[in-house]
């Protein structure tokens, strides 16, 4: 790990400050730094969520082969969460008065003078999300990974960047690799949990650049202007990145996103302490390791900074930032799932203090009730993350304007995820994303002065990550909505679902009856949310189908909200909802079964003269 301090470069495409599809104008960069002026942390401004896309995100695909029945991360996942941003700033509309019944009768002709809008992309439209409290920025922010002190910081190695340009090196050839030898990634690393094409690592640069710039906004809303709202801000990239460790790329990560989101505020803006709140289903190894790496170095230079000499004429030692790491997970689960001692001791790891570590996991369990998963494991466990998160503030100075808070943002924990991903029934229900980005807000407004970026990890059912996003960015907006947590139930899912059904050619449908208005303005915000789509895979020489697979699933009983799985040693794959690169996911109701190619019916014409004729 290199701690070198150097300006981070990210790189904003000329145009970016003014979004070019309308869906909210970016900060200029003039005001993405902030030296003074921070607002009292008495002063409340109102709250204000950020939304940030980044399409380059999409075009890290699987290529190895046609068959990608065993690939959960896909492009695909980005257009679930992007249907309940939707469904959230729509229901949010609707709260705030800003819906009107007209918005259930948009015509045909109306939507095609929208789509013909979009296509000028020097239209810019401020005006299209009504609601107050959240706009959304298309980003184009990158980074390059071997030019970047945020990115150095955390995956930098002190004789170079090795790992870094191995990283470039894998994805630049693995279409050789893939013809080769079978696999683009290096004999030893899991072939299921990891995969490369040539343009995964502008997917990787874009994320990080993203969430690099949402740093910047969320700070400098703090301290630009005292009058400025308070932002917070939701990041939707991929790939995630909490697997990945210094130099150990795993569990779909390659670069660890929300760490070197913290690198940055640290090294552009002097952020000293930092949260990390993980709440993906999965232990974040990756996240755990890298903030123990960096808090044994802080510490370090403080016990030596301790023995220093100090006069007037000497400057005071410089130290490295503290960092708070805390997950909630399933220790059953991937990485702990084989029981490797390592893994299983990293993941129960509770130490505040000692050694200059601030580590708190949490082990999520199985509920019978909502009343009990509410009042006993949310209210006396869970929200132990947060007290503990306290006290290391508490005992290192209280809050600050040096402090930021940062959630690794998995929607995997889910109730609707699907059950050979949560196969050991530890879950949470759907609201509980809603009212844990309350409780972190809350928390973030009293020491951190509102700074919250909260980042996209895990999830991969479309059911699980719709609604897990509708709810969060709804927590994410706070106390200034009246929020009903009905909004995501399963019925509203279910029409939910039913609207945003990607079809080709064809309306989405709204049903027979008229259609309710926060159903159509979802509908029209995702047309605007949602206008690229992953490119085409281009002809090669494709690797024969593995016969080995990660898990399947079955189609929908009448009576289940989630797909039935079969056995993990089932040798026969079942195509993934969604994984084509031609169109998005379908709905989790309408979901998966073996594509098979339809017989004709036999068709014999029997030619006959004419009746009267011989």
């Amino acid at each position: 790990m290199s701690t070198k301090a150097a300006d981070s470069n990210i790189k904003i495409e000329a145009g970016s400050e003014v979004d070019p599809l309308g869906i909210g104008t970016p900060l200029p960069l003039s005001q993405t730094s902030c030296e003074s002026e921070a607002r009292p942390s008495s002063l409340k401004a109102p709250t204000h969520v950020k939304i940030y896309l980044q399409d380059d995100c999409l075009k890290h695909r699987f290529i190895r082969s046609r068959d990608t029945s065993s690939i959960v991360e896909r492009p695909e996942r980005l257009r679930a969460v992007k249907i309940g941003l939707a469904a959230a700033i729509a229901r949010i509309e609707e709260a705030e008065g800003a819906l009107k019944p007209s918005d259930a009768n948009v015509s045909i002709d109306d939507e095609l003078v929208a789509a013909l809008g979009k296509m000028d992309i020097a239209t810019s439209d401020g005006g299209l999300i009504r609601a107050r409290s959240i706009s959304v920025t298309r980003s184009t922010a990158t980074v390059d990974l071997l030019d970047d002190a945020a990115v150095k910081y955390v995956h930098g190695d002190v004789d170079g960047d090795v790992y870094l340009q191995n990283l470039k090196a894998w994805a630049r050839d693995s279409e050789d690799n893939i013809t080769r030898k079978g696999s683009e990634m290096p004999e030893g690393m899991p072939p299921l949990d990891l995969y490369l094409c040539p343009s995964s690592i502008d997917a990787v640069q874009g994320a990080i650049g993203a969430v690099c710039q949402a740093v910047d906004t969320v700070i400098a809303s703090t301290c630009v202007n005292p009058s400025t709202d308070t932002q917070r801000a939701f990041v939707a990239v991929r790939p995630p990145g909490h697997h990945c460790g210094e130099d150990t790329p795993s569990g779909f990560c390659f670069v660890n996103n929300v760490a070197i989101g913290a690198a940055h505020a640290h090294l552009k803006h002097g952020i000293q302490r930092a949260v990390i709140l993980d709440i993906d289903l999965h232990h974040g190894n990756g996240t755990q390791s890298i903030v123990w790496q960096i808090n044994e170095e802080t510490y370090q230079q403080t016990l030596e900074s301790e023995q220093s000499p100090s006069g007037p004429n000497i400057p005071p030692p410089t130290c490295g930032p503290q960092i708070f790491y805390g997950s909630i997970h399933d220790v059953l689960s991937f990485p702990c799932e084989d029981g490797k001692a390592s893994f299983v001791q990293a993941a129960s790891t509770s130490i505040h203090g000692p050694h200059g570590q601030h580590i708190e996991n949490i082990h999520l369990q199985t509920y019978s009730s909502e009343t009990y998963f509410w009042d006993v494991l949310y209210k006396e466990q869970y929200t132990m993350l947060l007290k503990r998160a306290s006290q290391f503030l508490d005992s290192t100075g209280g809050p600050g304007d040096d402090v930021m808070v940062f959630i690794s943002c998995g929607f995997d924990a889910c109730e609707h995820e699907y059950p050979s991903m949560s196969r050991h029934n530890r879950k949470v229900p759907t609201s509980f994303y809603h009212r844990f980005a309350l409780d972190t807000c809350n928390f973030a407004d009293v020491y951190a002065r509102g700074r919250v970026v909260s980042v996209l990890e895990g999830g991969y059912s479309d059911r699980a990550l719709s609604s897990g996003a509708m709810a969060h960015i709804c927590g994410l907006v706070g106390d200034a909505v009246q929020v009903d947590e009905r909004w995501w139930d399963l019925e509203n899912l279910v029409k939910l679902e039913k609207a945003t059904k990607a079809r080709k050619f064809v309306r989405p449908s709204l049903g027979n009856a008229d259609p309710e208005p926060w159903l159509t303005r979802t509908s029209e915000l995702l047309s605007h949310l949602d206008i690229y789509r992953t490119p085409p895979q281009p002809s090669r020489n494709w690797v024969p189908p593995t016969s080995r697979t990660l898990r399947e699933r079955k189609k929908l009983s009448r009576s289940s909200s989630t797909p039935e799985v079969t056995g993990k040693d089932t040798q026969t794959p079942v195509p993934m909802s969604g994984c084509s690169s031609t169109s998005a996911t379908a709905s989790e109701s309408e979901a998966v079964s073996p594509i098979i190619a339809k017989k004709l019916p036999r068709v014999i014409l029997h030619v006959r003269p004419p009746e009267g004729t011989s």
